[in-house]
This record gives C-alpha cells, structure tokens and sequence, in this order.
C-alpha cells in the first residue's frame, strides 16, 4: 500500500515548541485521512530546528466508493419543491428518484452514488488546510503573503506511492510556495537541494547531508558523546534531561565538546555555576565522582562528533583553560560540555574558545553577586520587602514575612520544632528575593538563603529551613523532613491558600495562575509523608470550600499512590472528629479497601445500599425523618430481624471502641460481621409490613445499620 511522505521546511523552529508540533502536525492529518474515508496503518511525526515531517505509512490509493440517500418532499408536493430536490441530489428527473413509505406518509429518496477520490486529490486538499491553520502559539508573516507559521516557511515535499513503484508528488501550493520532492541538508555542511522519492531515501540522504532527522536519536547521541567525554577526564556529566530536549532541539547534527573555565570560579555555589553556564549557554556541566582519583592532565579540548570520537589540542596558549582542575569529590570541577552544530574544521578550537569566553564573563558576574550579597546580612534586607507587592490584595512581602513568622511559630510546638528557631527562618525566608543572585537567576531563590545564612553562622536548622520552605514544588520533588523546615513549609502554603481564598482568587478548570493547587499538594504531602497529627478546621482553622479543595488534592495524591479516591470521598462525608486529619483519613481509605476487597465487605456494601434505596425512598414519602429513633423491643419481631439487632448491638460498641483507639482495621472488621445478619434480614423479613409499627421499626432497624456504617465512611459514595 502506498506511503504518504511530507515535510515542512522553514527557518529555525523554537526548541520549546518542536515537540508540540509535531505531535500537532500527526493528528491534524491523520484525523483528516480517517475523517475522509482514508485509513492507515501507521505513521510518525519528526522535527529538526528546520523541518517538521511526517510519514503515514499503508494508506490505500483511493477512497471507498460510497452511497447514501437523500430524502426529498412528499409525493404530490408542488413542483417548486421537487425542483429543488432534484437541484440538491443532482436528479435531472423526479423518475430517477424511488418512493418510500414511512408512518408519515410516500416521500421521494435520491440513491447517489459517489465514487471515492484519489488519494493524492485528498491529500491535496488536507495538507494546505492543515498548513494554514496549525496551531502554533507564536506565528509570524512574511514578505506580502498571507501565510502564518512559525518562521519563514521555504519548501514543501509531498510525495505519494509504494515501494514498488516511482512515488508521485502530490501537487498543491500554499501561499506561492510549490509542493516538490527536493530537500535540503545541513545549512553549512550540506546546502545544495537534493531530490527524495520516499521516506527510506529521504533519511538516510538527510544524513548524508548531515541532518540527523530523528530527535531521539539526537538526544542519544548528545546523551552518549557527552558521557564519553566526561569519563575521558575522570568526570561525571551531570544530567539534565530537559537540557538534553532543548539542546536536541537546537542542532540538527550535534557534534559535543568540551570547555574549561578557571578554577577559581570554583569558589561561587555549584548550584549558581550550574545556573550560570546551563541558562546563558545551553551547556552541561561536569562533577567529580566521590571515588575518583585526579583527572586527566593537560588543557586539551576533546571534541566528539557524529559516530566517532576525536581530539583536538589547544592551537594556542592564550586559548587554553589551564591544566585540569583538582575539586572536592561530589563537587562540579572547571570544565563544561556543549554541543556545536557543524562539524569545524579546527575540530571545534574556535567554539570551545568562544564558548569559554561567553561562560568566563558570565561567571564573574555571579561571582561579583555571591561576593557582593555576602556584604549584607539577611535580617538587614528585610526593609525592601516592604517596596515589593505581593499581591494588591495581600500586601506587601514584608507583610506576608509578617504573617508566616506568626504562624510558623504557632506550628512549631504541633510538628516538634523550636518556636524561635521556626519563627526567625520564617522571618528570614524571603529575605534573599532582594539579593542579586536571587535577581539574575529567581530559580535560586531558598538555596541562596540558605548559603548566606550559613555564611552568617546561623543555626542550622534555620538554614535549612530557608530553602526546603518552598519544597515541595512539584510531585517528585522532596518534601522537608526537619521540623523547623516542616513548619515554615506549611506556614508559607497555608498562608498562601488562606489568603487567596479569602479574596476569592481560587483555581478555575485549568488556570491556576498562583500555584494554589501546587500549595495544597505541598501541603497533603507534607502532612502524610511526615506522619502529621494535624486537624486542618479545628488547629489550623481551615474550613469551608478550602478543606474541600485540599481533599481532592489528597484524592490526587492517593490516586498516584494506587488507592481509590472514592474512598477519600467515602470518609471525608463520614464525618467525625478526624475527618480533617488527614493522617487518619488515609488510614482509613486504606481500611476501608481491605474490607472492600473481601466477599463480606463487597456483600455488606450491597445489603448497605439495599437498605439506604429503601430508606430513601420511605423517607421521602414519611417526609418526618421519624426512622432514625430507636427500635420498640416490645414489638414482635423475625427471627432474622431480632439477629440483626443482636449484631448491631455487638458491632457498634466494638466498632466504636476501636474507632476511639484509632484501630481502623479492627472498626472495619467489627462492621464485615454484620455481613451475614444483613444477608439474611433481606432474605427472610418484608420490610414493609402491612402494620405501620412493625414497618416503622424495620425501617428504624435499617437506619441503625446505616448509622453504624457511616461511623467508619460513607458507603453512599462508594462507587461500583
């Protein structure tokens, strides 16, 4: 079956937004194949910084033929009507027409019959379709045309057929530029255009031509070539799997080398090195194994390319970084890697140098902010946290430092911390927003004042706590285990959440602008990873729709975990005294699944449900609630009814008492033995009687049953 080839040639697409369109470019056609009667049986998108290109292997050579009916005016209608019929079926008579009957009467119905079209006829109208209206998030025009794409759009290859046979170009045009079968190469090293037929040829001449079409073969080959390097000077390439994306999204044939910078900016912070070479130059950083002996001497530069390894010497002494530097184990050491685009034919001396140069003045920048910053204590910076809003409606930073500090210390007797210790790291935690590393490089903020704090000689714990206050700011990031941190955290997230919500700004469908999901996360985490006994209404005052919102983020949280979340919601409608103890409410979500997986937990919840329709459905009609007082013992009852009520009278003090010790296996088990008492109870007694006292009391019975369940959750919101 033929193979359908496109490619999207332009100048250079953003990094950012290759991924994206890619997977954009895939289904917009595929969904117009199939939308068009043109099945496939697979295909695959790529992207280079200038080309995006898709092939969609198996498709047939033409569409089905089809035929549908069209239904027209009733026999006898007037003829102005039959006209028009026969206009929009293409009839050039009413005998070319059949007539059908339906309960409404004889109608005319047109049979038509439409053959299915070329597959290129088709593809020629979807391509250009999807072209002018790709969905880029920034587009540009160009020239007079009236095109929008990313950047400047050059070519476009569009061929068709099977391996068997020449391919076909499908011929189209978009805004003046010509569908064909030529491509280019590599802008510097491959030029000129070069005819492709299909997509085997198509990629394997891109390599000949120095375009690596692939991106995770790109990312392979960066991933690889970097690592080599590294263990070639006794180094660990520090990962950076999103830098790899980007930088893979730069090059389109990624030659890797390595650069050097002198050893004295090994004074400044790892973290601020890594910031520093990683934001202003796309280049990876390197580090000493903890059990490694000296580098490789010699101030070499060590170039890999595309499928081999080379080396290149310094070409002069004023080029070279000096010999190899000797840093702690575990520290980053004077050398970076970077990923060129060309194959130089000085091996790559005039990038690593120009490259050195750029990292060399970027460093001494950073390390004119780490100096200067030291000059100033942090509790001396607080006063221009009173020049920065944090919200119009919230105030200042220095008000928000204000309120923290307060609560920070309100919790810290509740997590174990010292109240002074997390008062003072609460009032010094953003005191580093105003530094001016913090400034050039905002992703530091917390690290950079933990550093200066530890420059100043303050305690430890408040060291730490200024930069694990953030934490955690994502779901695989840690979460702070020391208690002083433990109680800035909350303090930050829950002041954060509080006050959103007390000026209404809360989350709606997807936007999210203030991070307030995020917070209520962080603060679900750090809760249950800590194993903290915190009521969120009762101690931390937490109420209304907010508890709510932190529930479904605890739901999100046991989702990830495996755990069903209908349980969550099943023990947070239960109530309680620990219904906001979200130590307990897991506890007993894990409860609860145990009993639920059992043939008696699963029977009990059905008897439970029996019993909840038929109580809802009587007290709907009684309209008094009058079933939720106690049973009449005088009153005669069956056999079946009198062992309920003697089951219910054993589970519920056990149920209750095992509740009290927060032993809720046991609550759970003592309600699975009500299984066979229920069973039987709907088997054997009418529950409504024909004598309205024994109806009440039945239903009385059933209510108490209801009750006893609800003590542990609430069954109506089980699900399945």
């Amino acid at each position: 079956m033929p193979d359908l080839l496109l490619e999207l040639f332009s100048e250079e697409i953003p990094a950012r937004m290759q991924g994206r369109a890619a997977d954009d470019l895939k289904k917009l056609v595929t969904d117009a194949l199939v939308e068009r009667g043109l099945a496939y049986e697979g295909a695959k998108a790529f992207v280079t910084p200038r080309r995006l290109t898709l092939v969609v292997g198996g498709l047939p050579a033409r569409q089905p033929d089809r035929s549908e009916e069209r239904k027209g005016p009733r026999v006898g209608a007037p003829e102005k009507a039959l006209e028009g019929f026969l206009k929009a079926a293409g009839l050039s008579s009413i005998d070319q027409a059949v007539v059908q009957s339906d309960p409404k009467g004889d109608f005319y119905v047109a049979r038509i019959d439409k053959p299915g079209r070329a597959a290129p006829e088709v593809i020629a109208e979807i391509v250009p379709e999807v072209v002018r209206g790709f969905p880029w998030p920034k587009s540009m025009r160009w020239g007079s045309g009236t095109l929008r794409w990313v950047r400047p759009l050059h070519s476009i290859v569009a061929t068709f057929g099977t391996p068997q046979e020449d391919p076909e170009i499908v011929r189209f045009d978009i805004d003046g530029i010509a569908s064909g079968d030529e491509t280019r190469g590599h802008r510097v090293h491959a030029p000129e255009a070069f005819r492709v037929r299909r997509f085997d040829d198509y990629e394997a001449g891109l390599l000949k031509a120095k375009v690596v079409l692939d991106p995770e073969r790109r990312r392979d080959v960066i991933r690889a070539d970097a690592r080599t390097l590294a263990e070639a000077q006794n180094l660990e390439l520090v990962e950076d799997e999103a830098l790899v994306e980007e930088v893979s999204g730069l090059v389109e044939w990624p030659v890797v080398l390595m650069g050097a910078f002198d050893e004295e900016f090994l004074e400044v912070p790892d973290e601020v090195i890594r910031a520093t070479i990683r934001a202003n130059q796309k280049c990876f950083v390197l580090r000493r194994p903890e059990d490694a002996g000296k580098p490789a001497a010699g101030g070499g530069r060590v170039g890999v390319g595309f499928g081999s390894l080379t080396k290149q010497r310094a070409a002069a002494p004023d080029q070279a970084a000096g010999p190899a530097a000797t840093p702690k184990a575990g520290r980053l050491a004077n050398r970076f890697i970077l990923v060129a685009n060309l194959e130089a034919a000085d091996g790559g001396a005039a990038i690593v140098a120009g490259n050195e140069r750029v990292v060399r003045a970027r460093l001494a920048d950073a390390r004119f902010f780490w100096e200067t910053d030291r000059k100033t204590k942090l509790a001396d910076r607080l006063e221009k946290l009173k020049s920065i809003t944090f919200h119009e409606k919230l105030g200042t930073q220095y008000e928000r430092v204000e309120r923290i500090s307060r609560l920070a210390r309100e919790l810290a007797p509740l997590v174990g911390a010292d109240p002074d210790k997390a008062e003072q790291a609460a009032r010094l935690a953003k005191a580093d927003l105003v530094t001016e590393m913090v400034g050039e490089f905002p992703e530091l903020q917390g690290l950079m004042g933990r550093y200066y704090a530890e420059g100043e000689g303050l305690d430890p714990d408040v060291a730490a706590a200024l930069e694990d206050h953030y934490k955690p700011q994502g779901p695989s990031d840690r979460v702070p285990t020391a208690p002083v941190s433990i109680a800035v955290a909350l303090a930050d997230k829950l002041d954060t959440l509080v006050g959103f919500w007390a000026i209404d700004e809360k989350p709606t469908g997807s936007k999210d602008p203030y991070a307030l999901r995020r917070a209520a996360l962080g603060v679900v985490r750090i809760v249950l990873e800590n194993g903290l006994r915190l009521q969120l209404v009762h101690t931390l005052g937490v109420g209304g729709d907010l508890l709510a919102f932190l529930a479904d983020r605890l739901k999100v949280q046991l989702r990830e975990q495996g755990a069903r979340h209908d349980l969550a919601d099943a023990v947070f409608a239960g109530g309680g005294a620990s219904s906001d103890d979200l130590v307990l409410i897991v506890r007993r979500v894990e409860a609860l699944g145990k009993l639920l997986e059992t043939e008696d937990g699963k029977n009990l919840l059905a008897g439970y449900r029996r019993a909840a329709n038929i109580l809802k459905a009587e007290e709907k009609k009684d309209g008094t609630g009058a079933f939720e007082g106690a049973t009449d013992a005088s009153l005669p009852t069956d056999p079946a009814e009198a062992s309920l009520t003697a089951a219910l009278d054993a589970a519920e003090p056990e149920a209750e008492a095992a509740l009290g010790r927060e032993d809720f296996v046991a609550a759970t088990s003592a309600l699975a033995k009500l299984r066979a008492p229920v069973d039987a109870f709907f088997d054997q007694v009418m529950v409504n009687a024909p004598e309205p006292e024994l109806r009440a009391n039945r239903l009385k019975l059933l209510a108490r049953l209801r009750r006893a369940t609800r003590a542990v959750a609430d069954f109506d919101r089980i699900a399945g």
